[in-house]
């Protein structure tokens, strides 16, 4: 029995990741094409599409739970009162989720903030260092151990990110936003902070999820409730004048609705591989996610140069994803008769 639940559970982590790698590189191809598509109204905001994903993430929670409770409306009811608001206890374990909900809305105001004073390879480059700040938070708040493959698949893994998103010396300087000395100590402030509060609040979340019973489609409910006031509370902090003027759903077309979409789901998928896997397995898929959309670009849009750099540091990438998954073999223990 115990040999079929651990095939169920590696299967189940094999197939979350591969949809997240998946999902991932779809997304990032479909938003660098909504930013970049001709429009010939304003274009759409970002800070919006946040708020229409976890709106649509909240509903698609709310109808799993409606379908498990045999879609019975008073079922449903039922289920949600008791694993959110029946008993002090609930009502505080809920509390707990607006946490990291809160530290994923600060995360996104700081890379927004980094955008503008970073140019974009150094901060892709130096944002992949939330690997290694997961990994930390992993082995201070749920004790992991982690072996000297681990710690040195992680350090290959940010210089194989770091060379695989290093600008080619083909694209000439001009093409660089110029920012001064002050401009990038601030920008790079941000993207360390963001990464701080991007491991922190997975790890939270992991522990979270590991450490009750409630189902993760509770979680969900209770993640995208609070994510949608603070995303909310970021619209009308940077684009208030802006949707006031056109309207909250302004340039929405066919492809934004598809980036809501992966958006949104991608958001359960993570949540997903948090539960059967962890969030430094999420890291690396995420990372492996990033050098198959560059290929995927290369073949498809055309806009790419594979350079010597990027073709070692997409090696040394796929290196450390099955150096993190090699376990030492264990010494066997001898047994008194």
């Amino acid at each position: 029995m115990n040999r079929a639940n651990d095939s169920t559970s590696s299967n189940l982590k094999l197939i979350s990741l591969v949809v997240l790698i998946v999902q991932t590189t779809a997304l990032v191809l479909t938003l660098r094409y909504s930013q970049t598509q001709v429009s010939d109204g304003p274009r759409y905001l970002s800070s919006t599409a946040v708020v229409c994903a976890e709106i649509i993430k909240l509903i698609t929670c709310i109808f799993v739970i409606y379908r498990n409770a045999g879609y019975r409306f008073s079922g449903m009811l039922a289920e949600m009162n008791r694993e959110i608001f029946a008993t002090p206890q609930t009502r505080s374990d809920s509390l707990k989720v607006a946490v990291p909900a809160i530290m994923y809305v600060i995360q996104n105001n700081l890379l927004f903030f980094a955008l503008k004073k970073l140019d974009a390879a150094t901060y892709q480059v130096t944002y992949q260092l939330k690997i290694l700040t997961t990994a930390i938070f992993s082995v201070t708040m749920l004790g992991k151990s982690l072996h000297r493959y681990n710690w040195l698949a992680l350090i290959l893994l940010t210089a194989g990110v770091a060379l695989v998103q290093y600008p080619s010396g083909d694209s000439p300087a001009k093409t660089s936003s110029v920012h001064d000395a002050s401009d990038n100590i601030l920008g790079l402030g941000a993207v360390l902070a963001a990464c701080f509060s991007s491991g922190f609040a997975g790890v939270y979340f992991e522990k979270i999820l590991k450490t009750s019973k409630v189902s993760l489609w509770i979680r969900n409910i209770q993640l995208a409730f609070f994510s949608v006031f603070g995303s909310l509370f970021v619209c009308w902090l940077y684009d208030w004048q802006a949707i006031s003027d056109d309207g909250f759903l302004r340039g929405y077309n066919k492809i934004i609705w598809i980036v809501v979409l992966l958006q949104a789901y991608g958001g359960l998928v993570i949540a997903l591989v948090v539960k059967y896997a962890d969030n430094i397995l999420k890291g690396f898929a995420v990372s492996l996610s990033i050098i198959l959309s560059s290929f995927t670009s290369w073949l498809v849009l055309g806009d790419l140069t594979i350079t010597t750099t990027f073709a070692i540091g997409a090696t040394i990438v796929i290196f450390a994803t099955f150096l993190y998954g090699h376990e030492p073999k264990k010494s066997p223990i001898a047994h008194n008769a």
